[in-house]
Order: C-alpha cells, then structure tokens, then sequence
C-alpha cells in the first residue's frame, strides 16, 4: 500500500508535467508533424496519376473501402472522408467489410468495375488484397492506402496515417510517467503489467508495439516490470482484428492464472476496445476504485473518454479522425489533378516492395486532466455527448 500511495502521488505530478508538453491549446491536437518537401512520385505510379487526371475535369468517382463498423472510429472515418469528398465535387462510393476479409475483395472489384478513378483503401487483411490491388495498377487506378499500410504490393501510391510508432512510444511514455518508473527502480519496487496488443496482420500494430517496448523494456529487463504470464513479445500479446472479445478472455485468463494473490497493476492496451475488454474482465473479477490498474487505450472513442471520466481508463491516444481524413482528401485530391501531394515522410513505411510516400499526422495522449481542453475544445465531443 505504501508503495502504490506514493505512486499515486508522484503520478499526478508526473503525469501534471507530461500532459504540459502534449500541448496546452487544443489546437495542438490537431497540429501535423511539419511536412517536408514532396518528392517525385514512383515511376510505378506515374501512370496511374495521369490516368486518373484526365478524369477530374468533371469531378470522379473514388472507392472508399472501410474495414469495419464495429469501432466507432472508423464510422467517423468514412463519414469525414465522403462528407469532404463530395463537398469537392467527387462521387464516393463507401463501403464496409465488417472485417469479413473476401468481402472487402469483392467491395474493391466492384469499385474498379463500376469506374472507380481512385481508391481508398482501409485494409482488414492487406495480403489478400494484393491480387485486387495489381488489378487496379493494370487498369491506372491509383490507390492510397488509409490508416493501414497496403503490405507487399508496388501498386499502392501514397499512405494516410498517424504516426503509429509514435502512438505506442506515448502510451509507454505515458506508463511510465504515472508510475513514476525510474522511481520504482531506484526503490526496488515493481509493478504488474499484462499486454494486449494489436492484429497480427496490421503493420500499425507491430509499429505501436515497438514503440511501446522501446520505452518498456528496459523496465521488464531490471523487474521494475513484472509480467506474470510470460507473455511480452509481439507473438504472444498481439489479438487478432483487434477483437474486444479476445481481450476479455485473455485478460479473464491472467487474472485467474496469475493475480488470484496479487493485484494487475497495469493492462497496456493498444485499443479502447481491448480496454473495455479489461475492465468487464477486472469488474468480474471484483476489482474496484481501492485496486483499479491503469488501463490505456487507443482512439479517444466516445465511451473510452466517458470511460476516462468515471476513472475505469486511464488515457487514450487521440486520434481525430476529422485531420486525417482531410490529409488524405487532399492526396486523393492532388493524384486526381496530376499533382503530387503533401507528404512528410518517406523513410519509415516500406511494404515489402516499395516505401510508400506518407503524411503522418501526430497522436495526442488524453486522459481525465486534459480531455476537456483537447477534445471538447477543439470540438471532438460536446460535454452533452460525453454526459449521456
């Protein structure tokens, strides 16, 4: 009890300091990391360009294709995305898979058939869109990839994301400021932790892990960390198309195996869906406000920051899903044109076969002390929203 009373302390102070540098303007939520130059296109994508901008002269139809409506973000997504679209004169044609893999390959056929001039694509599984992603090369359909990077395929022109590295390395960051790790160290004293990582077959998640495990693993190797189920690497935490329900079960499973005699001080999720998973998990299991882990999150969703006022999450990452959209509108907008769009970097997304052209937009860690300030003020959610 000590030891977690003064955690909780130097937390708030800790945490006080950290959220400062996050930005104090909610206009800092929504800044970019600075842009850089453009370069010249890949040859591999210089005729889809001019193929699609013979086509923009009266506007053009652009596919849409969206992993799921299960999550709340990527409702927002599409709607952000077509809402932009059409404002600038383009037919848009959104569809959803509902994670249903041969589905989203049907979804894309369909839009190359009925004269899609771009595409847009959110990958469920990108390896088995490779076959559907050439046929759009061959028919000089550019395609940019959104949110998820298009893995081993030369036909993809230009990715859309947040800088999915960085999302794992501030939920780290953010784990070890609360707990004031380094203290811990000099103390002797340790914290239990459990993970619960992304899909295997999204690079984002492999990304967020890294960046996350560069800031927690030298405290897993010294025992200021402790996982008591043994399950740290990528392999072992990472849940498959990011089911809430998997979640649950896994993180069911640990505290029977492991915390019936100690408590989970820390569920280091990479998504607010595995967090409700958690915390239905640790409700069931009687855990209440005297023992309650830190919990993380990732998508600032409508009930994780509901969540994160009631105090059963700790924080989130804040993607606005409104910034994103408008990036990747005006990529759509510039390939449509002929033009080469704003990108920032060129270095960090290789896909196997090429490295993708990206605009990285930033990710902001939110939690009880700053979500009025960064995602009602900058108008996100109202307070009527987050009261319901």
């Amino acid at each position: 009890m000590k030891r977690k009373l003064l955690s909780a302390i130097l937390c708030v102070s800790m945490v006080a300091t950290m959220l400062v540098g996050c930005g104090s303007k909610a206009e800092t939520a929504t800044t970019d990391t600075a842009a850089t130059e453009a370069p010249a296109a890949a040859d591999t994508t210089e005729a889809a360009t001019e193929a699609a901008a013979e086509a923009t002269t009266a506007g053009g139809k652009i596919g849409v294709a969206m992993p799921t409506q299960s999550s709340e973000r990527w409702i927002n997504d599409g709607a952000n995305m077509k809402e932009q679209l059409e404002k600038l004169g383009y037919e848009v044609d959104l569809q959803y898979a509902e994670d249903d893999v041969q589905a989203q390959v049907s979804q894309i056929e369909n839009m190359i058939a009925n004269g899609a001039n771009c595409l847009v694509i959110a990958s469920i599984d990108s390896s088995a869109l490779v076959n559907v992603e050439q046929q759009a090369k061959d028919a000089g359909i550019p395609i940019i990839a959104y949110d998820r990077l298009l893995m081993d395929t030369d036909a993809v022109s230009y990715y859309a994301t947040f800088d999915n590295k960085g999302v794992g390395t501030a939920i780290g960051k953010y784990i070890e400021t609360a707990k004031d790790l380094a203290a811990a160290k000099e103390a002797g004293e340790s914290y239990t932790i459990e993970f619960f990582m992304g899909s295997p077959d999204d690079n984002n998640a492999k990304m967020l892990y890294d960046g996350l495990m560069e800031v927690l693993q030298p405290y897993l190797d010294d025992g200021t960390l402790v996982c008591k189920s043994g399950r740290t690497s990528f392999e072992d935490t990472c849940i498959l198309r990011w089911s809430q329900e998997t979640a649950q079960q896994n993180c069911e499973n640990y505290l029977t195996g492991f915390y019936a005699d100690e408590d989970l001080d820390i569920c280091a999720t990479a998504f607010d869906g595995f967090a409700y998973g958690c915390k239905a998990a640790l409700e069931g299991a009687g855990y209440t406000t005297d023992n309650w882990p830190l919990i993380t999150g990732q998508d600032a969703e409508l009930m994780a920051t509901k969540n994160i006022i009631a105090g059963t999450q700790t924080m989130s990452i804040y993607k606005d899903t409104r910034l994103l959209a408008e990036k990747c509108v005006t990529m759509v907008q510039a390939v449509m044109e002929g033009a080469e769009p704003e990108i920032n970097d060129t270095e960090q997304y290789n896909n196997g076969k090429i490295t993708v052209p990206s605009y990285l937009c930033t990710p902001v860690a939110v939690d009880k002390d700053n979500y009025k300030e960064i995602i009602v003020d900058g108008g996100y959610y109202t307070e009527e929203q987050l009261a319901e």
